[in-house]
């Protein structure tokens, strides 16, 4: 598909150079059109393949994404810290307010 494609805009850049030249009283700057126009279509095929690259990119990224939150959910199921917070949640609490409190004894007293 590339292929034809690219040999269709080989052929229209060749009618339009052969046009331009035959009928033109200004053939430089019709060559400098002509350069500005094949460049333009390269660099659209350019950004395309870079877009396209990107968009599989982001694809990969948000499976591989979802596939570490599903681990790290079901590794949080089957913690035993998990465990520890559902059986016992008034210490859970008191545990974390203690860890604070030293935490920010430690950062106050510096």
């Amino acid at each position: 598909m590339a292929t034809a494609t690219n040999t269709a805009k080989g052929s229209v850049a060749q009618k339009r150079t052969k046009t331009t030249q035959a009928d033109s009283s200004h053939p430089v700057a019709d060559k400098i059109k002509d350069t500005l126009h094949d460049s333009v279509e390269t660099l659209s095929e350019k950004a395309a393949s870079a877009e396209q690259g990107l968009r599989d990119s982001m694809e990969k990224g948000s499976e591989n994404f979802e596939e570490r939150k599903a681990q790290m959910e079901s590794s949080w199921n089957n913690s035993k810290v998990k465990q520890f917070a559902v059986e016992n949640p008034v210490k859970t609490a008191g545990l974390a307010f203690a860890a604070g409190a030293l935490l920010a004894s430690f950062l106050r007293s510096k």
